[in-house]
């Protein structure tokens, strides 16, 4: 007879403690309820258990704190951390403090079930002393914010990704936050006491991203008056963030590939190699296997890049994070000088409507507008809509009899550029609109024909099997009689 595996739940709440002792119970787990910190101590220090699983509020303690007591005293009992205080800082203080999981509340009791079953058959493990490990995030405040399904996915993949020193890409729309990751991944990871330095692609002109790069020798070219220390010596023993990736000449592309295979390089005029020990962070707003396909980036070098890929969704994709994002910006814009304001009736709703082409960037921007050019105590309605108007054309962002598909996305795109306040959206917007234009135009074929995908091809005018790459490639599924993207 096989003795079952015992798991140890403390959480403070009767009524949730209920629900997953039945779920723990049915899998076949004997299972120790514990409403306190110190209840659940007791078991511990008496060798009890093979799991726990332990919220973060209790009643008499920090979950955090009785993780760290657990890990020195029983490093290999797996520990998984529960909690509606869902922000990428839990996350990142779990897998600093040594948690084999981290659950954000609510959680699907399947999802728990499998990271229970997985922490249990994964043999003892090499675990590492984290008993003095404790971060806080530079500065204040907190590096990304948002409590949406699709965050949290992307705080528990950066809260490892801490703990490691893999090559990260980051690939998501301009404005959604890609250097605030690279940063978080830095500040909190394993080279937090190096250098990060940030290096734009599309910023740089073709010609000088290898001296960038990887420096120069005085008089190795015209210009070259002395010695240039490139972006991969100024990150030794740090981070180099390589934005806009896609951006690199095939030159450079060549080079950069070297360098991560051998983890040496020459400087631009120079005769003797240099040893680099940086990690590697890209980001991009591209499509990669796209450019691959057409020859303008290696696909040795994309693999090479692409070992943790992380997707940042658009701000149109987590509308329920607006709310939050517009509290940091007003809490933010107070440490400028700007008067503390709050949204006014139906402000909130309003901009849950819109479509945010420049997704965060934008929303902070019209944040800042509202709180410098408007007086009064709250930011009002009528003010959000002019601002938002005055972003579009005078025919109007709808389209109408009287409005061509022409001029509508003609007006789209004027949005979409004043979006980013003073600056000039990135290179690359011709492939960024035609990805945004595919998506609902496949999906209303697929919607008029009933998911009919022989029928849907015909009506596009482009081949079946097209039709299914395309499908795949974006996602599309079924969902309440139309067809929607989904990310896993």
């Amino acid at each position: 007879m096989t003795i079952p595996k015992t798991i140890l739940l403390a959480d403070d709440d009767a009524g949730i403690r209920t629900v997953l002792n039945q779920a723990l119970s049915r899998a076949g787990y004997d299972v120790r309820g514990s409403a306190t910190a110190a209840s659940l101590w007791k078991l511990v220090a008496a060798g009890i258990g093979d799991l726990v699983v332990t919220d973060v509020i209790l009643p008499d303690d920090n979950g955090f704190d009785v993780l760290t007591r657990i890990k020195r005293t029983r490093p290999d009992l797996p520990v998984v951390v529960i909690s509606a205080n869902n922000t990428i800082m839990t996350a990142i203080t779990a897998a600093e403090r040594g948690a084999y999981e981290y659950l954000p509340k609510p959680f699907d009791l399947d999802e728990l079930l499998k990271v229970t079953e997985r922490a249990l058959s994964d043999a003892s493990r090499p675990t590492k002393d984290q008993s003095d490990a404790m971060v806080s995030p530079p500065g204040d405040g907190l590096p990304l914010i948002g409590r949406s399904r699709v965050m949290q996915d992307i705080y528990r993949i950066v809260a490892r990704m801490t703990q490691s020193d893999l090559t990260v890409m980051i690939n998501g729309e301009s404005g959604t936050g890609k250097e605030l990751v690279a940063r978080a991944l830095h500040d909190f990871g394993t080279r937090r006491d190096g250098p990060f330095v940030a290096l734009n692609m599309a910023s740089i002109p073709r010609e000088l991203i290898e001296s960038e790069l990887f420096g120069h020798e005085k008089g190795a070219f015209t210009g070259a008056t002395s010695r240039y220390a490139g972006k991969f010596e100024q990150a030794h023993g740090g981070t180099l963030f390589l934005d806009e990736i896609g951006d690199m000449p095939m030159e450079a592309q060549t080079r950069l590939l070297r360098v991560l295979q051998e983890n040496e390089f020459t400087s631009v005029g120079g005769r003797s190699t240099q040893t680099t020990d940086v990690r590697i962070i890209a980001a991009t707003h591209r499509d990669m296997p796209a450019m691959i396909a057409k020859g303008t980036f290696r696909e040795d070098l994309y693999f090479r890049l692409n070992v943790v890929p992380i997707r940042l969704p658009a701000l149109r994709e987590r509308i329920e994070d607006i709310d939050d994002l517009v509290q940091h910006f007003l809490i933010d814009a107070k440490s400028h000088g700007l008067a503390a304001k709050q949204p006014g009736t139906g402000v909130i709703e309003r901009l849950k409507q819109h479509h945010w082409p420049g997704n965060v960037r934008e929303l902070e921007n019209l944040i800042k507008r509202l709180l410098a050019i408007y007086s009064g105590d709250y930011i009002s309605l009528e003010h959000v809509e002019s601002e938002l108007s005055r972003s579009s054309t005078s025919v109007g962002s709808k389209l109408t009899e009287d409005v061509s598909l022409g001029e509508f996305v003609e007006n789209y795109l004027a949005q979409y550029v004043t979006g980013f306040g003073d600056e000039l959206p990135p290179a690359g917007m011709y492939e960024r609109i035609i990805r945004e234009v595919e998506l609902p135009l496949i999906s209303s074929a697929l919607a008029a024909t009933r998911g009919n995908q022989l029928r849907a091809a015909e009506l596009l005018g482009i081949n079946r099997n097209t039709l299914r790459s395309r499908i795949k490639a974006l996602n599309l599924h079924p969902a309440e009689g139309k067809f929607v993207r989904t990310f896993k």
